[in-house]
Formats: structure tokens, sequence, C-alpha cells
């Protein structure tokens, strides 16, 4: 249904909810803008590994295109250089990308029940660390205009750094790369710090997940086991452990939408 603005002249006249999609959009493409940037940076360091794998920069590309994962396609590179199968690959790019499951699940929560399959799917198609803690980070129900112009920005970001890594990778020296992907590290720092400071309990889940996370890297029992996989069990685990020991409740659910 078309509703009028009061004291607008007929014909120019648009739809709430098509303004609310374009305010939507400008703001995931503002608040993209810094992942796409981080992005530029460590796609840079991944072309040179896929130049180094013998990819062509227009390959290089259009995998950055169709696969925004940096282990992923870190993985695929690096066995593609090693002559791997395509069996091979395709394994290891599931178990590397395997996390990504967990996130696409917890983000369909986040759409109402009876949102269309393309809006989802297109969302789905660009879950990635960076643009998952944005979109759950959204107040209330997702409205997946804000994650289409967030992706606006960030996927050719991605894509462009992996081209121009391949192409010219080696000119930048590697200090400067490391430093611009510094931008990453902050832009997740203010996802999670103002949730944090409002509620004690994700305060708290926050820092026993830094703890955990960074006793997992060094645990003789857990080196052997992919970053994927051990992200995958971490969150299961830590998740469910805080919804058991702290569940909101109904009242609060519906005053968060």
């Amino acid at each position: 249904m078309v509703t009028e603005i009061r004291g607008c002249g007929g014909s120019l006249c648009l739809p709430e909810k098509s303004m609310s999609n374009r305010e939507k959009y400008r703001e995931g493409l503002a608040d993209g803008v810094p992942i796409a940037l981080g992005y530029f940076a460590v796609a840079f360091t991944l072309g040179i590994v896929a130049r180094n794998a013998g990819f062509s920069a227009f390959q290089a590309m259009v995998c950055s295109f169709t696969c925004n994962a940096s282990a992923g396609q870190s993985a695929v590179f690096t066995l593609v250089g090693a002559g791997a199968g395509y069996l091979e690959v395709a394994v290891m790019t599931l178990v590397a990308n395997a996390r990504y499951l967990l996130m696409s699940c917890a983000l369909s929560q986040k759409f109402p029940p009876d949102s269309p399959l393309l809006p989802r799917m297109i969302v789905a198609y660009d879950v990635t660390d960076e643009i998952f803690g944005i979109s759950v980070a959204q107040p209330g129900y997702l409205n997946p205009f804000y994650t289409y112009g967030a992706m606006s920005v960030a996927m050719p970001g991605w894509a462009l750094g992996t081209f121009l890594g391949v192409m010219m990778g080696n000119i930048l020296p590697l200090r400067v790369v490391s430093a611009l992907s510094v931008g990453l590290y902050g832009m997740f720092l203010a996802i999670i710090i103002p949730p944090a400071r409002k509620s004690r309990v994700i305060a708290g889940v926050v820092a026993v997940s830094f703890l955990l996370s960074g006793a997992a890297a060094y645990l003789p029992l857990l080196r052997g086991i992919s970053a994927g996989v051990k992200t995958i069990v971490l969150t299961v685990v830590i998740a469910l452990t805080a919804a058991v020991a702290f569940p909101v409740g109904e009242e609060e659910k519906s005053d968060a939408r």
C-alpha cells in the first residue's frame, strides 16, 4: 500500500516503505565503507597468494566476487598452487568456511517470518564476518536494504583489492598493507563495545570469548584443528551456555524489536 506524505504534491509523493529502504541502503553504504577499505588492504595480500598459485588478475577478481572469504580463498589458492584435486579443494573450502553456516542461521532470525525468499538469498550471498556483524547488530528486524548497501561497497573493495594484489602487490611494503588492515579490527570493536556497555552479560560473554579464543590458538590439542572449526565449536558452546544461564524473556525480545 502506498501512503502519501502529508503536505507533498500528488505524483511527487513516495511510498513510506520506499523511503525507508532508501535510507537504510544509505546507512548500510556508509557503514560498509570502512569494511571495504579493510577488505581492500587484506585482499592485496590475498592477491599475492593468488598470483603465486598461477591465477591471473581477472581470475582472482572473479574468485573474490563469488567467494568472499579470506581463509577459504587463501586455502583454495594454496591448494591449486600445490596441484590439489577438485575434491580436496571443495572439502577444504567447506571446512574453512563452515562458520558461515552458523552466521546464516543466526542472521535468518533477524528476518520477519513472512519475508520473501529472494531478499534472504541476496543477503546470504555475502555473509562475511564483518557484514554479519553490522547486520545482526541492527535493532529489531533486519531491513535487507541495509545489508545491500554494505555489500555494494564491501564486495567491490574485496574484488578490486585482489585484482590489484595480483597486478602490483609487491610494490607496496608489507608493513603498509598490514597497517591498512587494522581498520577491520577497529570496526569489530565498534560493533561489540556499544552493546557490551549496556549489558554486563554481553560484556562478560565477549570477555570469555576473547579468553577462550586465545587459549584455543595455543593449546597443543587444538593446534591441528582449522580456525573455522574452532570458531564453530566456541560459538556453539559459548552461545549455548549464555542462553541457558541468562535466558532472554519474551518482554525483552519484544522491546528489542
